[in-house]
């Protein structure tokens, strides 16, 4: 069985709130988990003291029996100081796209004459 310490959503409509459980990853994103663990309201700002609450005791105990974190609850069990935080890295991302080439060009050219005179 693959377990997964994932997020399961709640609330209505533009309201989210998030159980972090322990469960199958073949059972459905809300459905069937093995232990809740904590939960997580993206809502509140980001300093509040309830955006997260995780017990980082049944986490740890979890991640020695074998069960993987998804990305957002890696972030979180990084935060706790548990697991080392993910290192991505997207060079691509970073680079501004054609239009913004051919402004820096054309500001470019016109910059070269400027300093000429």
């Amino acid at each position: 069985m693959a377990l997964k310490i994932r997020l399961a959503r709640g609330g209505t409509k533009k309201r989210p709130h998030y159980a972090i459980v322990i469960a199958d990853s073949r059972s459905p994103r809300d459905g069937r988990f093995i232990e809740k663990i904590g939960f997580y309201n993206p809502l509140l700002p980001k300093d509040h003291v309830d955006r997260v609450k995780l017990d980082l005791d049944k986490a740890k105990e979890w991640l020695t029996k074998g069960a993987t974190a998804s990305d957002r609850v890696h972030r979180f069990l990084a935060n706790g100081g548990l697991v080392k935080p993910l290192k991505k890295n997207n060079p691509e991302k970073a680079k501004p796209k054609k239009k913004a080439q051919e402004r820096a060009a054309a500001a470019a050219k016109a910059a070269a004459p400027a300093e000429a005179s």
